[in-house]
């Protein structure tokens, strides 16, 4: 074999070796995010999710496709299955909607779900499903209602029918309600357009008024806040973004730290675990947010060792 020929088929090996490690190196990670709506809590959940994996050693090859379904059900069914079809390396469905047209949608692309209140309810339990559940601490959250308004008996809930965490939410407030010496009335909805009139039956009967994480009240907190407010009854919410668009107060997770141990998990799975390897979890840890314009609208004095604990907005 002549030295020309060597020295050829050197470079050709020394070629196909690089091309290799190229391909191995830099493969493109795809990962399909589907939202069922776009609202703070889970822009939040998304943007924390986001930032975990933005931050890892996977960043450079990441190709990531985010889409909301608008609050409807079939075009939520659409983008899973297009997820499917377009081969995604992982699929990150943020509420209980979208994760349950994910997983109906596949049983083999690694599947994280976040904002869902009750995974095995909603049927979300199987070998390649796992991540976070934002369970509220409806209990710490009727404690602080009896702190701030202690002479409450009857408290209200509008709730999306159609929406299986909001029914768990419902079922947990009523029987969490008793041990507080509250009773609950309750209303279901089946879409924005009957929150007001839902909301004028509703606060003539109460004395305050509680926002579950549901996706059709989180839309509807502009007309809550505004139809409360001039009903003079306070607003206690599930969670952070009821509280900054009005509510008076929460003892709730945080939807980015929530999302950012999504993230953690998703890179457990990139770096070579199954999903079947990672327990659905829950954030443990509970922020106190108070309103204080809010607060002063309705004329309650808040006590000042309570305000020292909480985030002010």
């Amino acid at each position: 074999m002549s030295s020309k020929v060597l020295n050829f088929l050197v470079l050709v090996s020394v070629f196909l070796v690089l091309v290799a490690c190229g391909k191995k190196n830099g493969n493109t990670i795809n990962i399909g995010i589907s939202q069922i709506v776009e609202h703070p809590a889970l822009d939040s959940a998304r943007d924390g999710f986001l930032e975990v994996i933005y931050a890892s050693e996977f960043k450079d090859n990441l190709k990531i496709e985010t889409k909301s379904a608008q609050g409807d059900m079939s075009i939520a069914q659409s983008i899973a299955k297009s997820f499917v079809d377009n081969k995604k390396d992982l699929i990150l469905a943020i509420a209980t909607p979208t994760a349950q047209a994910a997983y109906n949608a596949t049983k083999e692309i690694p599947i994280l779900i976040t904002a869902v209140t009750d995974p095995k309810s909603a049927g979300l339990i199987g070998s390649n499903i796992s991540g976070t559940s934002d369970s509220s601490p409806i209990d710490k959250q009727l404690e602080l209602l009896k702190k701030l308004l202690p002479n409450s008996k009857k408290i209200g809930i509008v709730y999306n029918m159609s929406e299986q965490n909001s029914e768990i939410q419902v079922i947990n407030l009523k029987e969490i309600a008793k041990n507080y010496g509250l009773e609950v009335e309750v209303i279901g909805i089946s879409n924005v357009n009957e929150m007001a009139q839902a909301l004028d039956v509703i606060l003539p009967k109460i004395d305050v008024l509680y926002t579950p994480a549901d996706n059709l009240v989180a839309s509807s907190m502009p007309i809550i806040v505004e139809k409360s407010t001039r009903a003079k009854i306070a607003i206690i919410g599930a969670e952070g973004a009821h509280v900054e668009a009005g509510a008076l107060a929460t003892e709730g997770i945080s939807y980015y730290n929530l999302g950012k141990q999504t993230g953690e998990m998703a890179l457990e799975i990139l770096r070579g675990k199954k999903p079947s390897d990672l327990e659905i979890t829950t954030l443990s840890e509970t922020e106190l947010i108070i309103n204080k314009e809010s607060a002063n609208k309705l004329g309650i004095k808040i006590d000042s060792e309570l305000l020292k604990k909480a985030k002010l907005i």
